[in-house]
């Protein structure tokens, strides 16, 4: 589990959404197996849903966050829910490139394409947004999005390192968003300071090694210290509070059972006949549920 801390300045001029996911990357590397380009454009794209999570106002609110392009990954997509549990996959979780200026090419992994954040708020249509993608290097683009379709000024930055063991050695992100009635010496300073912020991940690492047997909470109050150090006394930040997150697939096979019911009597018969058995796998988790002969003619016959 993960935690994301939330702050305000002092003034009211803009809040802080802060977030180590070093433990949530691994795992989604380990499930899918990925190469380090594949790792780090999922890696960003679910510390971002994170981040992006903790603004549902709901447990049962929903959220996609969909990247797609005509490079070779093709799509890296996350979904979560207001009480913090994350899933994600890449569709190609095998690409491969040279790296461009010394760093993962996730951007060229995307391509040309778009991004789409989809909000489920139970309140009849979900809202849904799209807007070209600036960069495919995710944060940019989340930038992008929140500018373009929300109207609000974001600063966006992602890491996830990527180890020599092809490991994740480190994860995490920032979201700093200014409000309404931000002050012109908040926006002033933030820019410079936002100007010569270090890596994300290089901070996550010096956060670790500095907050020896603190909790989680405490290493990321010490990050928040550490990136805003040099804030005006009067823009300095206080602690709102924090929300957990974490990686968890809600696949089941009553879900896949509903899944299969959807393809039509004519489709499920053909499998019937022809298989005699049918094997679904999950996007997200790589879970696999299969299917004999019984169970899809009852499916069959409640159709």
């Amino acid at each position: 589990m993960s935690k994301v801390l939330i702050a305000m300045d002092k003034s009211g001029s803009f809040r802080v959404h802060l977030t180590i996911t070093t433990d949530m990357c691994r795992e989604a590397s380990q499930i899918h197996q990925t190469t380090p380009v594949a790792t780090a454009g999922l890696g960003r794209v679910l510390t971002g849903t994170a981040l992006m999570s903790t603004m549902l106002g709901e447990p049962d609110n929903k959220l996609t966050v969909q990247f797609k392009g005509d490079g070779p990954a093709r799509q890296i997509l996350a979904c979560a829910d207001g009480n913090g549990n994350i899933k994600g996959y890449i569709a190609d979780p095998n690409v491969d490139l040279p790296l461009k200026n010394g760093k993962l090419d996730v951007g060229g992994s995307l391509g040309i394409g778009e991004l789409t954040v989809i909000r489920d708020l139970g309140m009849g249509e979900p809202y849904s947004g799209t807007i070209a993608l600036v960069s495919g290097e995710i944060a940019e683009d989340l930038a992008a999005y929140y500018f373009i379709s929300e109207q609000m000024n974001t600063s966006v930055a992602l890491g996830v390192k990527v180890g020599e063991d092809l490991d994740v050695a480190a994860a995490g992100g920032i979201f700093v968003q200014m409000l309404p009635d931000a002050q012109e010496g908040a926006v002033d300073a933030l820019e410079k300071l936002l100007g010569e912020m270090p890596p994300v991940t290089t901070s996550v690492e010096k956060a670790i090694l500095k907050s020896a047997g603190k909790t989680e909470e405490g290493v990321l109050m010490t990050m928040m210290d550490d990136v805003f150090a040099d804030l005006p006394e009067e823009y300095a930040l206080e602690i709102k509070g924090t929300k957990d997150v974490r990686w968890k697939c809600d696949c089941s096979r009553q879900r896949m059972m509903s899944a299969l019911a959807t393809i039509g009597k004519a489709d499920l018969r053909e499998i019937i006949e022809e298989d005699g058995q049918a094997e679904l796998r999950c996007n997200f988790c790589n879970s696999k549920y299969t299917f004999d002969r019984k169970e899809l003619e009852e499916i069959f016959k409640k159709m």
